[in-house]
């Protein structure tokens, strides 16, 4: 970021996720974990039960962490769906679905911050797609919709990667959150660079993208942004 940029260094999110799906082993992965630096921790809404799910959140919170649920559904029941699970959960943070009103009026009653997907999303995992200035356009009604941020696969997006995540960034003035595929000190540079709220990273801890543990790369992402 420049010298004069006042916006706070962007936080890591770790997902306990792979392929976008919520790994096996999440609880035995926080344990290790649960002394790193990284304060917001999630995973996806498949496929652990919700038991698991609900003390996995209550562990979460009992470590002092911010958590997130991040809904891959892309229609309205999907994400009401979602929204609702996150609410018994206890979450902090829903992330995905697309934008609905009624999502926003579900999460604003139940306590919950709203960062919803963007752009034309397809698969499992998500890829985006569409031009830059309809996602901006995108991402600012829904931000007028009662969002309280954007949930940006940056680096799933079949096109210029670099220049949307700057372009959404630079235009959207709410928090924004670099999901998916941030694998590389050279991606980290560029989240640097574009300065979003925040930044998820996941498979790439269970690839060793990062060092050879998930307690040394997730202090290693978080010390390169100090």
């Amino acid at each position: 970021m420049p010298d004069n940029d006042t916006r706070p260094a962007p936080s890591l999110i770790v997902m306990l996720t792979h392929n976008d799906y919520t790994a096996d082993n999440a609880e035995e992965i926080f344990e290790q974990c649960r002394d790193t630096e990284a304060l917001y921790w999630g995973f996806k809404e498949l496929p652990l039960p919700e038991t698991r799910m609900k003390d996995l959140y209550r562990r979460m919170k009992e470590c002092g962490k911010t958590t997130v649920l991040e809904v891959v559904g892309y229609d309205e029941a999907a994400g009401l769906n979602g929204a609702r699970l996150a609410a018994r959960c206890g979450c902090d943070m829903l992330m995905g679905t697309r934008f609905f009103p009624s999502i926003a009026r579900f999460c604003r009653d139940h306590g919950l911050r709203y960062l919803p997907f963007v752009g034309t999303i397809t698969g499992r995992p998500s890829v985006l797609t569409g031009a830059i200035d309809s996602i901006i356009a995108e991402a600012r009604a829904a931000l007028e919709g009662g969002a309280d941020g954007i949930d940006l696969l940056g680096y799933r997006y079949e096109g210029d990667a670099v220049a949307l995540n700057k372009a959404v960034t630079r235009d959207i003035k709410a928090d924004v959150c670099i999901a998916g595929s941030v694998d590389s000190y050279s991606r980290l540079d560029e989240i640097r660079e574009a300065a979003p709220r925040f930044f998820t990273i996941g498979s790439a801890f269970f690839n060793h993208r990062f060092g050879t543990d998930f307690p040394t790369q997730i202090n290693n992402v978080c010390r390169y942004f100090r």
